[in-house]
């Protein structure tokens, strides 16, 4: 068996690193090259609207992640809750995000990509419902549980949503507007939750929910998900189960098991395809090279998390890992959930700096995905973790002064040039292109599972971030940062410009 796996990976990653290869000769070619771009190339309106509605829950994850700074004295007073009380309240949503991590791959592989969207948000809206309606901390913790679940899946399927949908030259720019997003999320909520109380706060907190929940009514499934192994598998035993029903007469079960079967079929694939490319454009290139390289690990089983880690996956998993590991451990929600404390350290006021901060991250998160696909991915990580090493540096030089009692009037101003060096160049490329570089690259048979297995990561580093940030400050951070800079220039690939058979194919190649 494990013969048989190994011959059916070689294949598809031969076949297609040989077209790779010849991708000028694709290009340049009277026929197929022309139709092969055109099909890639074009961004028509519902790829926008269907990345637009994908990302309304990113701006959820956002709004939940930015909720309980503004609401901290409001739901302290009301409810008499302690600070010990209150700090359970805002780390459990990462408790909960880890959870929904765990099964976000699995859910979203087994009933799609907008189904698993939808789950996630009906737990967002149950969630803010419980916090709205909350008469003690129990309530408060288990709405804040739920929307931590919510947001779990969330951070694993909207990106790889997006970057299955978008044709290969906008497929950075387009997947980094959920990175841009959550940063509005975090920026709305702040600003709102200082006009109203805590409960309209939540209350307002579930618009998005709903309409991201509105929006999946009208954009297509991802083309890939309906020819993915899992569906294929499911779509077998599906028809066996529809052909037993239409044997047994006046089986309540038939239309039930119709529906099902119709997952993997390949005529929707090819429809929800052209769908997305539009009515004139020429699929049949992109359409053969998904459903070539998809038939190659049709059959290909998932042993569980140990199966990640043969050594045909070991660069992918080593790579996604590797970015969301530096990403986390880098400082960014350390700095991210004590901005506050850091500029009150310093003497500088923690309400302007706290704006500044956010115009900064918003400005570089747009300015990061009108960069993606003309630099490139590894460019804009090196800059990133160079700009955030760096302002690590300043930040804990400023505090290594004040420990030394001098230069006091320059601390406050080092402290403030440091945070935001820091902010805005860690939203540049690290806050946002690890999550893109993960949607890319795994395979379409491990893809579910490697994707729960980083998102993970990234939530059990947000965890252990957010509690040790006081201890490890930024010196560490400026190491972990420095040591990431090595990291990409010597592990991490370029992915921009090609499509995702090509890239997953190149990452099995090379471990081979």
């Amino acid at each position: 068996m494990e013969e048989e796996e190994e011959a059916a990976t070689t294949r598809g990653s031969l076949l297609l690193k040989q077209k790779l290869d010849n991708n000028d000769q694709w290009s340049s070619s009277d026929h197929g090259g022309m139709q092969l771009s055109e099909s890639l190339s074009t961004t028509t309106p519902i790829v926008v609207l269907s990345t637009l509605a994908a990302v309304c829950g990113s701006f959820t994850f956002g709004s939940a992640v930015g909720y309980s700074s503004p609401s901290e004295s409001g739901i302290e007073d009301d409810l008499g809750l302690t600070s010990a009380e209150y700090s359970i309240f805002g780390s459990i949503l990462t408790i909960g995000a880890m959870l929904g991590a765990v099964f976000s791959g699995k859910i979203a592989d087994f009933i799609g990509r907008k189904g698993a969207m939808g789950v996630s948000e009906t737990f967002c809206i149950l969630g803010w419902l419980a916090i709205v309606f909350a008469k003690d901390a129990w309530w408060l913790d288990l709405g804040r549980f739920l929307v931590g679940c919510g947001i779990g899946i969330l951070s694993y399927v909207v990106p790889v949503y997006i970057a299955e949908i978008t044709p290969k030259n906008v497929r950075g720019s387009f997947t980094s507007l959920s990175q841009l997003m959550i940063g509005c999320g975090k920026a709305l909520t702040f600003l709102i939750g200082s006009l109203v109380n805590w409960r309209t706060l939540a209350l307002i907190g579930i618009i998005p929910c709903l309409a991201h929940l509105l929006g999946l009514f009208f954009i297509p499934e991802s083309p890939r998900w309906l020819v993915s192994p899992v569906q294929c598998i499911l779509d077998f035993f599906f028809k066996l189960a529809f052909t037993w029903c239409i044997n047994q007469e006046g089986s309540k079960f038939c239309l039930f098991f119709f529906f099902l079967a119709k997952c993997g079929r390949l005529e929707e694939f090819e429809v929800r395809l052209q769908f997305l490319r539009g009515e004139n454009a020429d699929i049949s290139q992109e359409a053969a090279d998904i459903i070539e390289y998809t038939e190659n690990f049709r059959w290909i089983s998932e042993d569980g998390v140990l199966h990640l880690f043969q050594g045909k996956y070991a660069y992918s998993i080593i790579v996604a890992v590797g970015l969301m590991a530096f990403q986390e451990f880098g400082g960014l929600n350390g700095f991210a959930f004590y901005t506050s404390s850091i500029f009150e350290s310093a003497g500088f006021s923690s309400k302007i700096g706290t704006i500044l901060a956010a115009v900064v991250q918003i400005l570089m998160t747009t300015l990061g995905v009108l960069l993606i696909d003309k630099c490139g991915r590894r460019p804009l990580l090196m800059i990133s973790a160079t700009g955030a090493c760096l302002g690590c540096v300043l930040t804990g030089f400023s505090f290594f002064l004040q420990d030394l009692q001098r230069g006091k009037e320059l601390i406050p101003i080092l402290v403030l040039i440091g945070v935001l060096v820091y902010l805005g160049s860690f939203e540049l490329g690290m806050g946002g292109i690890p999550w893109i570089i993960m949607s890319e690259i795994f395979p379409i048979n491990i893809k579910g599972l490697a994707g729960s297995l980083v998102t993970l990561v990234s939530w059990t580093g947000s965890w252990v971030v957010s509690y040790t940030f006081n201890y490890l400050f930024e010196w560490s951070s400026a190491v972990i940062c420095g040591v990431g800079i090595l990291f990409i220039g010597k592990i991490v690939p370029e992915t921009k410009g090609r499509t995702l058979e090509e890239i997953q194919a190149s990452f099995t190649h090379i471990q081979q």
